[in-house]
């Protein structure tokens, strides 16, 4: 049975349908806004895979590029592996929709989202958000209760509630919130130094937003939403639970006086194989549930120390930054680098400047595009002391990656102040929690390091909450053990003057205002903490580039003479590079970049382009070639490709019978244009130069 419901959400209709695809999948939707549709599904098994200790949740998000009327490029002709933007959004899906599902919930869970449509105003990843929690919310898969997501910009201190494209590039922040009816449950995005006073106004205004989405999803519901199946769950004895409480508690008080990381992560781990030992031949078959009840036990412990010690793990207070070291210039042969280590996180970046030809080209939804500012996150599994094989970059080190990138965008030159393109490269070394912030403070003292004249530094500090009932208290800087046993974690990077962007997930239903303007307060607080340490290393960027990075000039030509500095087939321009070993790159409107590590071959290249451009000036001298003579003259290149003529009565100021005893082809002869005539004829002069030398050297005599 088709069912529609739909909501006005900023300038534009959203309208969520049912019951006309994808009908077998257990809930599916489409979502439109404008001309940008997205298809939601959800399929959840019917029983629990034996063993499974965790909650299995796989979200898929793809775009088609018929969705935009694109074929794809490449020699397979269709859509491949995720591009990053589909991994993202993925990522964007998933966080706000993992916490709103049973605790016990085991059985494995797949949402896909498809981009079917895309129009030039909306980006279909909002609908995605909105599609996966109405696909659940109308099956019988166990959700507890609908989201809603909008985006939010601001333009002229005005809020834009779900901005198009050009209205993205104007706004002084760009904001994905997503929550339910209650609260808001993640937020992502970005500033341009906003304050966070307008951080916190943006997102309420988001949330009456939201407030009216879920409204409409639950009316969905309400027509054709299906009756909530009953799960399979891990069935745990009331008298399993207190044998392994009776065996735990003690030892894990005593774990959380341990100071060092390493050594209460084997401490713990040594004693829940033996409690598993202990109990096997009792309860056989149980280690998953012995597994479960110890987490709970080591976090109920743990958040009752900080909520009511206000004493954390390690002994720090509520707001303490763990001790903080920055070191640059660490490689000697790299363009930038830096090691910015906080307690027991170290992140190794290194930026790299590479020239126009080394931008990355995307091919997405919008049409093509090229960036030439780049972060790369790593995350080896030595920086937490385990093995694992290393297949390349994952969801989580991408989504790193991309946060931290957003950062440190916002206070990037142009490449009109800086024509380089621009790679960070994170290494993370050690992990204890907030890796991904570790990698904006390190990347930006690569880039001081590197010379790029970067607007102001940007720091980065992640926020926790424990929260029980009414009671609560804000993290600043949390560790690994206070985000996985924690409610929140919260991601701030910024200015000394303002928020260049944040990432908030939470482990609950939602939180308040209150929360989060504390969240945003303390933040403040500890970003300035730490621009003061990175400042007292270098306080700003290099005045140089590195010796061993290219040096890129750039020059504007007039769009008529473009063809003469690439010539026919690309002869001349391939000439140029052949002979000065320069990298030259040409656009359309006629900007023209030249780079190359050494100077003199640079120079040279600059010249040669110069000359080829420019154009022969009246009453000028010049250095030139004779290329050809005649009975009547010789024709002289004063640049290249402009050729003039030397009559015979202006080669020398004697008369001249044979002109072959005077000029031969290839001499270098000094010459003065004389005059442009009306068809673009050069007329040139050795006597007038020979003339002026002579009078010149009449003078010194005298």
């Amino acid at each position: 049975m088709n069912e529609k419901v739909e909501v006005k959400v900023g300038e534009r209709d959203l309208v969520i349908e049912t019951g006309k695809l994808a009908k077998q999948a257990d809930g599916a939707v489409t979502v439109r806004c404008g001309d940008t549709v997205v298809l939601a599904t959800a399929v959840c098994s019917k029983t629990t895979r034996e063993g499974m200790d965790y909650f299995p949740l796989s979200v898929d998000y793809r775009e088609k590029t018929y969705a935009a009327g694109k074929i794809p490029g490449g020699f397979f002709k269709r859509e491949g592996r995720p591009t990053e933007k589909e991994i993202l959004t993925s990522r964007l899906i998933d966080r706000p929709i993992r916490p709103l599902f049973p605790d016990m919930f085991r059985n494995e869970l797949q949402v896909m989202v498809s981009a079917l449509s895309a129009d030039e105003f909306t980006d279909p990843d909002v609908l995605a958000i909105i599609g996966a929690s109405a696909a659940l919310g109308i099956s019988d898969i166990p959700f507890f209760k609908p989201i809603g997501a909008v985006r939010i910009g601001r333009v002229n201190d005005e809020f834009i509630i779900n901005p198009s494209y050009e209205q993205i590039e104007q706004s002084e922040l760009a904001f994905v919130v997503a929550g339910t009816k209650d609260a808001i449950t993640m937020v992502e995005g970005d500033g341009k130094g906003v304050s966070e006073e307008v951080s916190l106004e943006a997102l309420k205004a988001a949330h009456t937003h939201i407030v009216k989405i879920t409204e409409v999803i639950e009316e969905l519901i309400a027509k054709c939403g299906k009756a909530k199946r009953t799960i399979e769950v891990m069935s745990i004895s009331q008298e399993l639970e207190s044998a392994v409480k009776e065996l735990a508690v003690d030892k894990i008080l005593q774990a959380n006086k341990m100071a060092d990381r390493s050594e209460r992560k084997d401490f713990l781990g040594n004693l829940l194989s033996e409690i598993k030992d202990e109990l096997s031949e009792k309860y056989p078959e149980q280690e998953n549930a012995v597994s479960y009840i110890f987490d709970k036990i080591e976090k109920e412990e743990v958040r009752k120390k900080i909520l009511d010690e206000k004493k954390r793990i390690d002994g720090r207070s509520l707001e303490e930054i763990r001790p903080i070291t920055c070191e640059i210039s660490v490689l000697p042969r790299t363009h930038g680098s830096a090691v910015f280590t906080r307690g027991e996180t170290q992140s190794l970046a290194v930026t790299t400047l590479g020239t126009s030809e080394d931008g990355q080209r995307i091919d997405g939804l919008r049409g093509d595009s090229e960036k030439t500012f780049m972060l790369h996150y790593n995350f080896p599994s030595f920086s937490v002391g385990e093995t694992r094989p290393n297949r390349g970059p994952g969801r989580r080190e991408i989504g790193h990656g991309a946060l931290a990138e957003r950062a440190i965008k916002m206070v990037m030159p142009s490449s009109e102040e800086f024509p380089y393109t621009v790679r960070i490269v994170s290494d993370i070394l050690e992990s204890n929690g907030s890796s991904s912030m570790a990698t904006v403070c390190g990347g930006v003292l690569s880039l001081m390091d590197a010379g790029v004249p970067i607007k102001e530094p940007v720091a980065g500090i992640a926020m926790g909450l424990i929260k029980e009932g009414d009671k609560f208290v804000v993290l600043t800087d949390i560790s690994g053990m206070e985000d996985h046993l924690g409610d929140m974690d919260f991601k701030v990077t910024g200015t000394r003057d303002g928020i260049t962007a944040f990432q908030m997930d939470i482990k609950m239903e939602g939180i308040t205002p209150e929360i989060m303007g504390k969240g945003l307060s303390q933040a403040k607080e500890a970003r300035l903490k730490i621009l003061d340490k990175m400042e007292a290393v270098i306080s700003e960027p290099r005045k140089e580039v590195s010796p061993y990075a290219p040096r890129i000039f750039t020059m504007q030509v007039n769009t008529e003479k473009i063809g003469k500095v690439i010539g026919p087939g690309g002869k001349t321009i391939k000439k140029i590079v052949q002979d000065t070993d320069v990298k030259i790159n040409i656009d359309d409107q006629g900007k023209v970049s030249i780079a190359s590590a050494d100077k003199e071959q640079l120079d040279k290249a600059i010249d040669i382009v110069r000359k080829l451009v420019e154009d022969v000036e009246v009453g000028k001298t010049y250095d030139s070639t004779v290329k050809k003579v005649t009975n009547f003259g010789a024709f002289a290149e004063v640049l290249p490709g402009q050729d003039g003529l030397i009559h015979v009565s202006q080669l020398s100021n004697e008369y001249v019978k044979n002109i072959d005893d005077v000029v031969k082809v290839g001499d270098k002869l000094t010459v003065k244009v004389m005059e442009i005539d009306s068809q673009g004829r050069i007329n040139l002069s050795r006597k007038a130069v020979m003339e002026k030398e002579s009078s010149d050297n009449h003078k010194e005599d005298v």
